[in-house]
């Protein structure tokens, strides 16, 4: 394995760690719309909280598969025909969330308006539960044949770990959701989405350790990288505690940056137990390697050369954008 062999997995894993981290926020939010929020009032000032934002953090994903595409093009043929009908699913709710907030906004009666609204609601549960069953489907031995043709069977998508995976990928985004909206909305929403979220840290807690026996049972992890996906379990329990703490204290801006962090290391617990691999067969001298999967050395130099330049102005731009609209959001705002 060479040298950007290892930093392009390294990088494919940073752009996912950025998409769970901006976009997941938005998915939460898109949820608080109805398990949280009481009246439209209430939904127009939730919304207006990612309207800056919610397009950009997108291009997080698109850019991870792109770079995937580029990079471990072996690996990207491989996830995405083996699990088109998810991906598909995904995108499906990714389109429903996209039109909504122009469609609803656009509405000409209230019926129409809230089917917009529902529809929102919809894409932000539909693709992180669909994300997180691919996920952690990806971790689970699958049947690879010699060229690198994955065939998953109904149970390879559909099992106890893709299933609690799917919903704690779920909740972890809705509590970071409603930390970020503790951060940007003032008054009872604000007070509310505390109140909430000082319920459902204690069934964070419980998923955790249902996660890490399904992990422990379904993949190698624990027996292939034992140490590393021992301390990243700690850190995950640790960052949910500093999550609670954050609540608990009514200090916003460190639960929110936890929750963050609680979702970034699940990205960190998926590509340390990959590790060197890329897909895990059920025979595994059929397992795709990073070292077999990789684009030749030409193109990933490009490529880094590419990303050095482009990537702080892409940053730069996050960071001007997130500044401009940093006040809190008005419900008369909404």
């Amino acid at each position: 394995m060479t040298f950007l062999q290892l930093l392009w997995f390294i990088i494919l894993a940073v752009l996912f760690i950025g998409f769970f981290f901006l976009e997941g926020f938005d998915f939460g939010v898109g949820l608080a719309t109805r398990l949280l929020a009481k009246n439209e009032s209430e939904r127009d000032q939730l919304i207006a909280t990612i309207g800056p934002h919610w397009d950009g953090n997108e291009v997080w994903l698109v850019t991870a598969g792109g770079a995937m595409f580029a990079s471990y093009a072996i690996w990207y043929a491989s996830l995405f025909s083996g699990f088109y009908i998810l991906f598909f699913l995904v995108l499906v709710g990714l389109i429903l969330r996209g039109i909504s907030f122009e469609f609803s906004a656009n509405a000409e009666t209230p019926r129409g308006r809230s089917i917009w609204r529902w529809a929102l609601f919809i894409g932000s549960l539909m693709a992180p539960f669909i994300l997180g069953m691919i996920f952690t489907a990806i971790i689970q031995p699958l049947p690879i044949d010699k060229a690198g043709n994955v065939f998953p069977t109904l149970y390879d998508q559909l099992n106890p770990l893709t299933i609690v995976g799917g919903v704690a990928v779920v909740l972890m985004m809705y509590i970071h959701g409603l930390n970020f909206i503790r951060l940007k909305t003032v008054g009872a929403l604000r007070e509310r989405a505390r109140q909430q979220n000082q319920k459902l840290i204690y069934l964070l807690y419980a998923g955790l350790v249902v996660f890490a026996a399904l992990v422990a049972w379904r993949t190698d992890f624990f027996s292939a990288r034992p140490i590393s996906t021992i301390l990243i379990v700690i850190l995950l329990v640790a960052t949910t505690a500093v999550s609670q703490y954050g609540i608990i204290k009514d200090r916003e801006l460190l639960s929110f940056i936890a929750s963050g962090v609680d979702l970034a290391l699940v990205i960190v617990l998926i590509f340390n137990g990959l590790f060197p691999r890329v897909m895990i067969a059920t025979d595994a001298s059929h397992s795709i390697l990073i070292q077999n999967a990789s684009a030749s050395p030409l193109t990933l130099t490009i490529m880094t050369g590419v990303t050095a330049v482009l990537l702080p102005i892409a940053l730069a731009y996050f960071i001007w954008s997130y500044t401009v609209f940093h006040k809190r959001v008005q419900p008369r705002e909404g």
